[in-house]
């Protein structure tokens, strides 16, 4: 089963539309996960409709119609595993145990806010996923997403894809 992750697409306001490479990626997965701050229906319908399955949530930068499509926390058994997604984990220190008090009966757990990728386990075992984001590098060298494989049961090839630089559109672009 090919998984796709992303987070913090903020549309239209971090960028005007997705990146293609990360379109051309949600094409070829079993499933999409997105962990919320989407910011606009679009988003949620583009991906609604071109991804085989989707598993989302709404952020905190989410507004009313997005909260009554997308549920804070959802749960899904993918290839054997038992995964989580979640906007917001609080502060990188301490996030493992937190995550584990908070989601005992999870393999995996997908979150975003921060856009900063992040991969790490709990002593538990918990697997904490974030993408980081596809639109906003905040204080990052690059946008990114990630994607995953998962066969019998086995997180593997979890890969973070870096994507090159936007490049201004319109007037005044070089």
């Amino acid at each position: 089963m090919r998984l796709l992750l992303t987070s913090d697409t903020h549309l239209p306001k971090r960028a005007k539309h997705l990146p293609a490479e990360l379109l051309a990626a949600v094409g070829e997965a079993d499933v999409v996960i997105h962990a919320g701050d989407w910011v606009d229906t679009a988003t949620l319908d583009l991906l609604e409709n071109r991804a085989a399955r989707l598993l989302g949530v709404h952020g905190n930068n989410d507004g009313p119609e997005l909260r009554a499509r997308l549920p804070e926390v959802a749960r899904a058994e993918l290839g054997g595993l038992r995964f989580g997604v979640v906007h917001e984990t609080g502060p990188a220190q301490g996030r493992e145990r937190r995550c584990e008090e908070r989601f005992p009966d999870l393999d995996v757990l997908v979150f975003g806010h921060s856009h900063i990728p992040w991969d790490t386990t709990a002593r538990g075992g918990l697997r904490l996923l974030n993408p980081g984001s596809p639109t906003d590098r905040r204080r990052r060298p690059h946008c990114t997403y990630m994607t995953a494989v998962v066969t019998g049961g086995v997180l593997a090839e979890v890969r973070l894809h870096r994507l090159p630089p936007r490049h201004p559109v319109g007037p005044g672009a070089a």
